[in-house]
C-alpha cells in the first residue's frame, strides 16, 4: 500500500472549520458547551472528542499590517511516532497506509503517549480512562474515501494522495507564495503524513514546534536499552536449557547429602 499524506496549505484556510465539524460529525464526538473567549478559536484546545482544531491568530507583520492567521491542528502521525514507541498494549501503530492508528479497546489509559507526544496531540478521558486522536479517517481510507476533513475543505486548504506527489506539490506551493513561505513536516521524525505549507515563519504560529523529536529517554530505552535487556534474557534462558540438556535437572542438596550418608 503506497503511503498517503495530507496536505494543509495554510495560505488557502478561510477559518470556516469546516474540517472541524466534519471530524467531529465522521466519528461522532460528542460536542461540549463551550464560552465565548474573545477569540474566534473555539473549543480553546484540543479535546478528547475534538480532534481537529482551527487555532487563530491575529498577528503584525513587519510593515504592521494586521493579518489573521488559521492553521488547522490535529495529529501529524509521524513516520517516527514517539505515542507508537511508548504504547505498551499496541493500541497505538502504524497503518498500511504510514498514519498512526488507534485501536480504543487496546487502550490502557496509561497516558505515556501523552507526555511522549512531541507535538501535544493525545488526549486523555478520565470518564473512559483512554486516549483519544485523529486517525486519519482509517475507515474511510480502506473505503479508497478521502478523509472528511479533506472532503469538507471548499478552498483546498487541505488536501490528500500519494506522499511523493504531496512532498512536490508542497514545495511547488511554498516556491510560489515566496517571501518565509516554507514546508513544514518532513525533515523530522523521520517526515509525518501530516505536511504544512506556511506563508509565515515557522516561529510565528501557536502551539508548531520549530524543532519536534522524540525525546531522547525514549530513544535510548525503546531503541537501545529495551533490545539489550531482551538480548540478555534470551541468552539466559539458552544458558539455562544448554545446562539442563548436559547436567540434567539440578538435583537437591538435602537428598545429595542423605544419600551420601546412606552409603
Amino acid at each position: 500500500m503506497t503511503e498517503k499524506i495530507k496536505l494543509i496549505d495554510v495560505s488557502k484556510c478561510t477559518g470556516c472549520r469546516g474540517c472541524q465539524l466534519a471530524c467531529k460529525q465522521w466519528n461522532q464526538m460528542p460536542a461540549r458547551q463551550t464560552k465565548n473567549r474573545g477569540t474566534y478559536q473555539n473549543p480553546p484546545d484540543l479535546q478528547w472528542n475534538t480532534w481537529t482544531l482551527i487555532r487563530f491568530q491575529e498577528v503584525v507583520d513587519k510593515t504592521g499590517t494586521l493579518k489573521w492567521l488559521f492553521r488547522k491542528d490535529g495529529c501529524m502521525h509521524c513516520t517516527d511516532s514517539a505515542c507508537v514507541k511508548v504504547c505498551p498494549s499496541g493500541a497505538l501503530h502504524y497503518t498500511e497506509f504510514g498514519t498512526v492508528g488507534l485501536i480504543k479497546e487496546k487502550c490502557i489509559g496509561c497516558k505515556e503517549c501523552v507526555s511522549a507526544c512531541p507535538f501535544e496531540i493525545p488526549r486523555y478521558d478520565g470518564l473512559t480512562d483512554k486516549i483519544y486522536k485523529c486517525d486519519l479517517c482509517e475507515s474511510r481510507l480502506r473505503a479508497d474515501l478521502l478523509p472528511a476533513c479533506v472532503k469538507a475543505c471548499p478552498t483546498g486548504a487541505l488536501t490528500f494522495g500519494d506522499k511523493d506527489k504531496m512532498i512536490k506539490a508542497a514545495y511547488k506551493r511554498a516556491k510560489e507564495l515566496g517571501g518565509d513561505a516554507s514546508v513544514y513536516g518532513d525533515k523530522f521524525v523521520d517526515g509525518t503524513h501530516v505536511l504544512y505549507v506556511l506563508p509565515e515563519k515557522v516561529g510565528v504560529y501557536d502551539e508548531l514546534p520549530k524543532h519536534p523529536r522524540v525525546p531522547a529517554a525514549i530513544i535510548v530505552w525503546k531503541d537501545f536499552l529495551k533490545p539489550l535487556s531482551l538480548l540478555a534474557a534470551g541468552g539466559v534462558l539458552a544458558g539455562s536449557f544448554l545446562h539442563y540438556i548436559i547436567h540434567g535437572p539440578k538435583t537437591p542438596d538435602d537428598d545429595v547429602n542423605t544419600k551420601e550418608g546412606g552409603a
